[in-house]
């Protein structure tokens, strides 16, 4: 009979092996061309060109309608899935996978919860794949999620509780963006010069733009909370759509598409030169 120790020991042999570094870096890859497909979609939005803002998970169900975006949502499930592997991964082993380094609880929940969202994305790709899944986009799920919160016991101060963890998260990639903190990850001796600065470049402008996004989402909870109202509850598509309706609304749409497209482009970079 197979005992607890040898379970763990598996478990963690599966968890450090190649395989799983290799999809963590499939996993990069396939989340850029998620924040890339949003910001073209905002572009063409701002541009004139047909289509509306979405969030990833509708960014996702334009791919659907094309037979070439079925291959490559197929891709993109592996890829995902291969992301939320690393993260869970992460998490259960309470280290980094390349460096052994150890992580701190808050770290460790924190990589559960991006197992989390990148594996129900993965989910979406795949059923889009064999259209299994409704149509329509993401944009009304934060205001059926926000307004369940709401009917429940002290639910106002649960919105207002994630609305407040959301500002900490602009807060954070504001922080990162400054500090050039994303650089701590990256094998940068293996660069050269050149694709050295154009990274740093697209690291600060694409977590510029990360942080905007998420400050306008957690001011919108905050708006939620306190007016007892669940659909001022925004996600990635509803904060783009109030910038796009700001003064110099278009500006501001295309200046925050592009620091989103770069932030994909970031990603893919990490996808090679990141310590996983």
């Amino acid at each position: 009979m197979t005992s607890v120790g040898e379970v763990r020991h598996e478990v963690e042999e599966a968890a450090t092996s190649s395989w799983t570094k290799r999809l963590a870096r499939l996993g990069h890859f396939a989340r850029g061309i998620t924040f890339c497909l949003v910001a073209v979609l905002a572009l063409q939005v701002a541009f004139g060109l047909g289509g509306k803002l979405e969030d990833r998970q509708g960014a996702l169900r334009t791919l659907a309608d094309e037979t070439w975006g079925r291959f490559m949502l197929g891709a993109l499930a592996v890829g995902l899935a291969g992301y939320a592997i690393w993260r869970f991964a992460q998490a259960f082993l309470g280290e980094e996978l390349e460096t052994g380094e150890e992580v701190s609880i808050w770290k460790r929940l924190g990589n559960v919860g991006k197992g989390v969202l990148y594996g129900s994305l993965a989910v979406i790709c795949a059923t889009l794949v064999f259209q299994a899944d409704e149509p329509g986009g993401g944009g009304k799920q934060e205001d059926r999620a926000t307004g369940w919160l709401l009917d429940q016991p002290a639910g106002r101060w649960l919105v207002a509780a994630i609305g407040v963890g959301v500002l900490g998260a602009a807060l954070f990639n504001l922080y990162r963006a400054l500090s050039q903190q994303f650089r701590d990850d990256l094998k940068e001796q293996q660069m050269g010069r050149d694709e050295r600065r154009w990274y740093i470049l697209l690291g600060i402008v694409g977590h510029l733009a990360r942080a905007a996004v998420f400050a306008l989402a957690g001011l919108f909870l905050l708006k939620a909370a306190y007016e007892y109202d669940a659909d001022e509850a925004i996600g990635l598509d509803g904060a783009l759509g109030k910038v796009a309706r700001a003064e110099y609304g278009t500006a501001l749409l295309v200046a925050v598409a592009a620091g989103l497209f770069a932030y994909g482009l970031f990603s893919m970079v990490q996808a090679r030169y990141r310590e996983v």
